[in-house]
């Protein structure tokens, strides 16, 4: 199975496309924006072959192939997307862009601010999964696509292949919603809540404003280990670290770090630091908080919010995913097929949590090929 290889990031200044600011949905407009984002496979004549991919909290642009170099910073899902893949590129156009309020070359908290010349920080206003679809709609139009054969994403990403479908009926052929949710639960929002007050309390926040001086770095990495932990599974924690010491055979009966999964999870809180922006994480993590499908388009009824879908649906989830468990998924699927909408949904055998959707791709891909097979031809007979 060949790599996509070498890839490019790209930038779009919608002042490009006339657009200065844009209405949030809070009411408050926003500009200059600049989209980061990627492109895979080639668009075809009839720009019926376009399938936008969304990103997870922490994912950026950089979907696919490597930059820079082969074997260099290979894509978030690079398993997923090229040649042969479950997105085969020999088929589609993929397109992956940084979201609003992203650090990753997106307009985001980290972003110079024009009347200032200093980076937003907190001055930044609170985005929703709404205003980062806005966004990506006017890509779309710079792409010179008037409707995505799909829209698909796994956590965060489902939440916006979601929204899509909602916000812009019209303009969605297929969905994919992997391992996500139509509203955060209380205890997913509880969890987000720790990890800001984690960031907020670290001394070096400075109110946002730590830019050009000493990261919060010990609060980011907390978040972020917090988070960590809702991605995996009891299984699978069990099974790769149980109670084993880190480096050691006995305790030193201190509070130093000695169980292998303490010395994982700082590993991961460090690694996420060194790529990612702290005041980004509050921004991300908040506009999931807000995002609640039945409360925006059903007045608090889920079925009457996706009676407004348009788009065939495929829903993912993994048996042992405890963030966004497969309860959530059939709730969404109970709501469509009561509004008898053409709605596929696997819940598939996985230890691995909720980092399921990007760990168990073999198992993903055959659904997935099957699923955007039927939906092209459906769209090229009309249906």
């Amino acid at each position: 199975m060949n790599d996509i290889g070498v890839v490019e990031t790209k930038y779009l200044p919608l002042s490009e496309m006339g657009v200065e600011e844009i209405v949030l949905e809070s009411g408050l407009t926003f500009g200059p924006i600049t989209i980061a984002y990627e492109t895979y496979g080639t668009l075809n004549e009839q720009a019926n072959n376009a399938i936008l991919i969304c990103h997870a909290l922490s994912g950026d642009a950089h979907a696919a192939g490597y930059h820079e170099r082969i074997g260099h910073k290979e894509g978030w899902w690079h398993n997923a997307i090229g040649p042969g893949k479950a997105f085969d590129t020999e088929k589609y156009f993929v397109v992956c862009s940084n979201v609003l309020g992203g650090c990753q070359g997106t307009t985001g908290p980290s972003s110079s601010d024009p009347k200032t010349g200093k980076p937003y920080g907190i001055r930044f206003p609170v985005i929703t999964i709404g205003d980062m679809v806005q966004v990506q709609s006017y890509l779309m139009k710079h792409l010179g696509i008037s409707r995505w054969l799909a829209v698909a994403g796994g956590s965060m990403g489902g939440m916006q292949a979601l929204e899509w479908t909602l916000k812009y009926p019209d303009n969605v052929h297929a969905a994919l919603v992997i391992a996500s949710t139509g509203r955060l639960s209380p205890q997913s929002i509880a969890f987000n809540a720790v990890g800001r007050n984690a960031i907020i309390s670290d001394p070096n926040w400075c109110n946002g404003d730590y830019y050009g001086k000493a990261i919060p770095e010990k609060g980011l990495a907390i978040a972020r280990m917090i988070g960590h932990i809702t991605y995996l599974s009891e299984d699978s924690m069990e099974r790769k670290f149980g109670r084993k010491l880190q480096n050691k055979e006995a305790f030193s009966f201190d509070f130093s770090t000695e169980f292998a999964v303490e010395s994982y999870l700082h590993y991961q809180g460090q690694k996420f630091v060194e790529r990612f922006d702290a005041n980004t994480y509050l921004y991300v993590t908040k506009a999931m908080d807000y995002f609640d499908v039945a409360s925006k388009y059903g007045k608090g009824s889920l079925k009457r919010a996706l009676s407004h879908i348009k788009a065939r649906m495929l829903l993912l989830s993994f048996s042992s995913d405890w963030l966004f468990p497969p309860s959530q998924t059939q709730e969404l699927v109970d709501a469509l097929m009561a509004n008898h909408k053409d709605v596929t949904y696997f819940d598939i055998p996985s230890s691995y949590g909720h980092d399921a959707f990007l760990l168990e791709v073999e198992k993903e891909t055959a659904i997935i090929q099957r699923f955007l097979e039927a939906s092209h031809r459906l769209w090229k007979e009309g249906k």
